[in-house]
């Protein structure tokens, strides 16, 4: 679809484009683009469509869940305040867990959280707590998915842990 930059807007117009497609979202103006019902729809034809959303609405619960459900690494544009919140990056590592990259300290040594993440994306022991990257079901979970992750292991006489000889095997 061609964008009409003289109707950026437009609502009507702008909400009709974006149910279209989604990334249109980045041609309208600020006011349409802090607009949840506008960005909620270029979202729902779009997950990446967050990232053109206003600074408000990347710090709206309800419309950065909508994007990172779709598409996990979208978190990346989530507000700081939602990079700690465990709903949000919960739903993000379910889909890849490298995006525990983007959580809040807090959340890199919360279990629940670490644990989904290293089950699709072993690598990312990397980003986890130093407290996690010591913890034999986390780290036995991590080398399950990808043995490199090994190397990111904080206590190293996990090493000489039966299972964990076992699966490095």
């Amino acid at each position: 679809m061609e964008f009409d930059e003289s109707r950026k807007n437009d609502r009507e117009y702008v909400l009709e484009a974006v149910r279209q497609q989604g990334s249109l979202l980045d041609y309208v103006s600020d006011e349409l683009k802090d607009d949840k019902d506008v960005v909620m729809e270029a979202i729902n034809q779009d997950g990446n469509s967050l990232e053109f959303a206003s600074d408000r609405l990347k710090n709206d619960k309800e419309t950065v869940l909508a994007s990172v459900k779709k598409v996990g690494w979208t978190v990346c544009y989530a507000s700081d305040i939602l990079k700690s919140d465990k709903d949000v990056i919960m739903e993000g590592v379910k889909i890849d867990g490298q995006e525990l990259y983007f959580a809040s300290p807090d959340l890199r040594d919360n279990f629940d959280i670490v644990y989904e993440a290293v089950k699709n994306k072993g690598l990312i022991l990397k980003y986890a707590s130093k407290k996690l990257r010591a913890n034999k079901e986390i780290v036995k979970v991590a080398i399950e998915n990808d043995k490199r992750a090994v190397e990111y292991i904080s206590d190293k006489n996990l090493l000489e842990d039966e299972e964990i000889k076992q699966i490095l095997e």
